[in-house]
């Protein structure tokens, strides 16, 4: 799966989960200055996002992620570690 395409896929839950428009989500939207993405809120997107990657997700993988794109490229690099086995 494609940046592109997770952020795709990002993009249509956080519509359909959080009633988000789609005009504020962008790459460099902050989730939580930007997109008032609380911390419940952000257990509930990690929730909605295993399917994405196919299997649970560490709530340590996001701890650093500030902004959409940081949560893409966290949620690729899940993914390649996954596919390599590790």
């Amino acid at each position: 799966m494609t940046n592109d395409e997770i952020f795709q896929k990002l993009q249509q839950i956080l519509v359909e989960t959080f009633d988000i428009d789609p005009q504020r989500i962008k790459p460099e939207a902050r989730l939580y200055e930007d997109l008032d993405i609380d911390s419940i809120d952000a257990v509930d997107l990690i929730v909605k996002l295993k399917p994405v990657v196919g299997k649970r997700l560490q709530p340590e993988a996001f701890k650093a992620v500030r902004t959409l794109q940081d949560v893409a490229d966290a949620l690729q690099g899940l993914m390649a570690k996954a596919n390599t086995g590790d």
